[in-house]
């Protein structure tokens, strides 16, 4: 029985009176919102003086993109929604990039932004945005809510719709005099979303189809996104590739999907991908991608991706389907649901030439640097984190170089270990996730793997975290250049490195202004015992390695050029 129904709702007039700004806290705790980030100002503070008796923990970061960062990582380490809290004007607009990079990685997120007075609207009033124009293109939806009648619905609908279906961030504007406006309700509001329908059983009859395609495969590669994690479908998925007997590879987001010390992993595919992941991918006969949007860091040239392979794809996001690549057998609905089932269909084959021609790539191209130099490598510096952490640590990271040999050489395990932007690809990202991690995961290592130039985007993030005693560790590959940028310029621009070599601050020294640890290391001996001090450290903690300048990502696949079209294979063949 709906709990506003006659029989069950508690009468009006017995319902204590509440300003808006006291529904929007009570609401929040009834969702079970434990942590909020964000900024005050003017428009929101009717919010925060109710905020201050609430039991839930607030984050306050030195700047609003840096808050939305926060809750969007809090997001992925934990499952839950993120949520952040922003004034009108500019605090409202310096959300934009971290609504956008929640947005193109599906991350469930509530932004909350204020507005001013509801007769103030279209003035020019000071302080005044379009809330709701700017972001409407970088939101799964939003609501500028007028009355304060429909606020607690309005709030509830959100939260449903930011956590179901393909996730993403929504936002709610709220005018001041809506936050001050008194209601005494009449029981809890109910969703009401007639349009909103989402598919979480698969098709049964795609789902043997798709069974029987896997049957009878030779070649099969099973292709795995963000999606799988998002939808806590990691041991549906196992199950599956361990049944079948299916090679596995990830995306970026995908990493943690697979114990990457399985035999049957596959690494990253894609631009910055092995090799071997390349070469099966372009080789398979068949192609089951789940929870994967075929993005073109991933396809390469479309014309030639995977010429030759039936494609099947898994997705609770029915647009996504063909969307870039013709699939054969779309399956739409929860992935957690329709693995279960596709398991119970599927065959173990052996499959024993396939693996075997795997093999072969993984012997001829495994993931390489020259371990003989005697200048310190960031893949050595991450091979180490990686060990000394036992391949347990939470890792954030940046934007560029560092966040691809993060990838390749740091060996993930298990889902929500891995929190990096993927699909806008937001310089500045790593150190506000590590915080928001820290917060998710308390008892938790999470480091931050990051750029010279990423760093400096939100660094004043760092004074964040030794406010709220947060032990994240931060290393930092610092090249003095924005390294991918300097990378391309060095094979495509003749070496003409235009504006992206800057002049860094003393990192160490800047940590240590700002309560934190900070540690410099030029010599390459002595980054296991740095790395294994930092570890141990109770405070936030930035190790500065100063790395080869013009080291490169290997293997790469230019723009526009086919998977098996890598740069640096002979490279990788010479440092075996």
């Amino acid at each position: 029985m709906p709990s506003n129904s006659p029989d069950s709702a508690p009468v009006a007039e017995n319902l204590p009176e509440r300003t808006g700004a006291q529904i929007v806290v009570d609401t929040l705790v009834d969702l079970g919102v434990e942590a909020m980030f964000g900024y005050t100002g003017g428009v929101v503070l009717p919010l925060f003086d109710r905020l201050y008796d609430a039991p839930i923990r607030f984050f306050v970061p030195r700047h609003e993109q840096g808050g939305c960062h926060m809750a969007d990582a809090y997001a992925r380490a934990s499952g839950k929604v993120g949520v952040v809290l922003a004034t009108s004007g500019p605090g409202a607009c310096n959300l934009v990039t971290g609504l956008a990079t929640a947005m193109m990685d599906s991350i469930p997120m509530v932004a909350f932004t204020g507005q001013v007075r509801t007769e103030l609207i279209g003035n020019d009033a000071f302080q005044e945005a379009d809330t709701t124009g700017i972001t409407r293109p970088i939101t799964k939806y939003n609501s500028i809510v007028k009355d304060v009648r429909d606020l607690e619905r309005t709030i509830r609908e959100a939260f449903h719709i930011a956590s179901t279906g393909r996730p993403g961030p929504v936002l709610i504007d709220l005018p001041v005099d809506v936050e001050v406006s008194r209601h005494r309700g009449n029981g809890r509001a109910e969703i009401d979303l007639p349009g909103y329908k989402i598919r979480t059983k698969g098709h049964a009859r795609q789902i043997s189809t798709a069974a029987e395609a896997i049957n009878m495969s030779e070649r099969p590669v099973l292709y795995v996104g963000g999606g799988v994690i998002i939808a806590n479908a990691v041991e549906e998925l196992r199950a599956l590739a361990e049944k079948a007997h299916l090679p596995v590879t990830m995306t970026l987001l995908g990493l943690g999907s697979i114990d990457q010390r399985h035999p049957e992993s596959l690494d990253m595919l894609g631009m910055h991908g092995s090799a071997y992941a390349n070469y099966a991918v372009q080789e398979s006969d068949l192609l089951i991608a789940v929870g994967a949007r075929f993005d073109d860091r991933v396809t390469g040239k479309l014309s030639t991706f995977a010429p030759n392979a039936k494609i099947i794809h898994i997705d609770i996001d029915p647009t996504s389907i063909s969307k870039n690549v013709h699939v054969d057998i779309p399956v739409v609905g929860d992935a957690k649901h329709i693995l279960t089932e596709l398991t119970k269909e599927v065959k173990h084959r052996p499959r024993e030439a396939w693996f075997a021609r795997i093999a072969e790539w993984k012997k001829k191209f495994p993931f390489k640097y020259d371990g003989n130099s005697g200048r310190i490598k960031p893949q050595y510096v991450i091979q180490e984190l990686c060990r000394q952490t036992k391949n347990d640590a939470i890792v954030a990271t940046g934007v560029g170089q560092h966040q691809m040999w993060a990838a390749q050489f740091y060996r993930f395990i298990k889902p929500r270990q891995f929190i990096t932007s993927g699909g806008l690809g937001t310089m500045g990202f790593g150190l506000p996730a590590a915080i928001g991690a820290q917060i998710a995961r308390p008892d938790a290592t999470v480091i931050d793997i990051d750029g010279d130039h990423s760093f400096n985007m939100t660094m004043t993030e760092l004074a964040t975290a030794v406010q709220y005693e947060l032990p994240i560790k931060v290393c930092l590959m610092n090249n003095g250049y924005m390294g991918m940028v300097r990378q391309w310029q060095e094979l495509f621009y003749g070496r003409r490195y235009a504006c992206s070599y800057l002049k860094n601050p003393d990192y160490a020294a800047v940590a240590q202004a700002m309560g934190a640890v900070g540690v410099t290391v030029d010599k390459k001996e002595d980054v296991p015992k740095v790395i294994e001090r930092m570890l141990a450290e109770k405070k936030p903690c930035v190790v500065n390695f100063h790395v080869e300048a013009e080291e490169n990502v290997w293997p790469m696949v230019p723009a526009g050029k086919s998977l098996s079209e890598m740069d640096g294979l002979d490279i990788l063949e010479r440092l075996i």
